[in-house]
């Protein structure tokens, strides 16, 4: 029995679907109104459950008696969570004959939570994974049985990794599927001393304090992008942009942070101990531009400043 709702699930889904075992069922959210438009669209999982003409239920609660009476016709002998974003109550928890285990992303007990791509980035961590663990009452506090881990790259995304980390927990179900069912996993419970928290972003986490030395805002942008986005004000010329890229740059003397400069196709930004180079922006309304490409048509005041928002 499978649940998950978001495109971070549906590789997991893919790569169980092709594996020896029987998918009992598919369990996803509810289909919502999504963008401009608000037309009601399936969610990914849910999409993927129908192409693979998997039995589907979609319901508002788990917990529900209609809910847990599907889940038991199903017969399931185990439950895989990833990215479902409900709480499964025990009776939920229990309905499959050797429970539920789920594909975290991270290296638990680190960044417990909703967002643990996004938290890892922020701190600056050298290395992140995938931890399969059981589903228990406690968020992601269950025993794990499998871990799979990867360096964070270089100047990359909370989008790109959770991409990548997708793949990853794909291949690590697989594998913790096969442990499971020959009885060679071994569950251990996580070291208490080493837990930390990701909780959900807020729209707050993205305003940027320029304040801060540049190495940090620059984690700060990698961590917010895709989501939430970080926007800045250009103060002169009354235009908003988003920062979609950016890598620190040379140090500066004294220079107020936020101040900005444009030179040979460069666009720099002060923090308080160096440039920070916006390489990758957009306008509001606008598609995505280099830095190079965006300044041939935006003529910056020589004192332009830009303001978090």
């Amino acid at each position: 029995m499978f649940l998950g709702t978001p495109e971070f699930a549906v590789p997991s889904l893919r790569a169980l679907s092709r594996t020896r075992h029987t998918l009992a069922g598919v369990v996803s959210q509810p289909d919502r109104p999504r963008g401009r438009g608000r037309v009601v669209e399936p969610t990914p999982v849910a999409a993927l459950a129908r192409e693979l003409g998997a039995p589907l239920l979609q319901p508002e609660k788990l917990g529900d008696a209609p809910a847990l009476a599907w889940l038991r016709e199903r017969g399931a002998d185990l439950g895989i969570v990833v990215a479902f974003g409900q709480f499964i109550p025990k009776a939920a928890r229990e309905t499959p004959r050797l429970g539920m285990v789920n594909a975290h992303a991270s290296l638990l007990p680190r960044w417990r939570g909703a967002a643990p791509v996004e938290w890892a980035l922020d701190a600056g961590d050298a290395r992140t994974g995938i931890s399969v663990m059981r589903v228990a009452k406690e968020m992601d506090a269950g025993e794990v049985c499998l871990v799979r881990d990867t360096p964070i790259r270089p100047e990359e995304t909370a989008g790109e990794l959770a991409e990548r980390l997708s793949l990853m927990a794909g291949e690590a179900l697989v594998a913790g599927v096969e442990e499971i069912a020959s009885g060679r996993a071994v569950f251990r419970a996580q070291d208490p001393a080493g837990v930390t928290f990701a909780p959900k972003l807020e729209r707050a986490f993205a305003r940027l304090d320029l304040a801060l030395p540049a190495e940090r805002v620059a984690r700060r942008i990698r961590a917010a992008t895709p989501r939430p986005g970080v926007d800045l004000e250009l103060a002169r010329a009354g235009k908003r942009v988003s920062v979609l890229r950016a890598r620190v740059g040379a140090t500066h003397s004294g220079v107020a942070p936020g101040a900005l400069r444009a030179a040979d196709g460069q666009l720099l930004l002060a923090c308080a101990d160096r440039w920070l180079e916006l390489c990758e922006l957009r306008l509001a309304g606008k598609r995505a531009l280099p830095a190079s490409e965006l300044l041939r048509g935006l003529r910056l005041a020589e004192d332009e400043r830009a303001v978090p928002v």
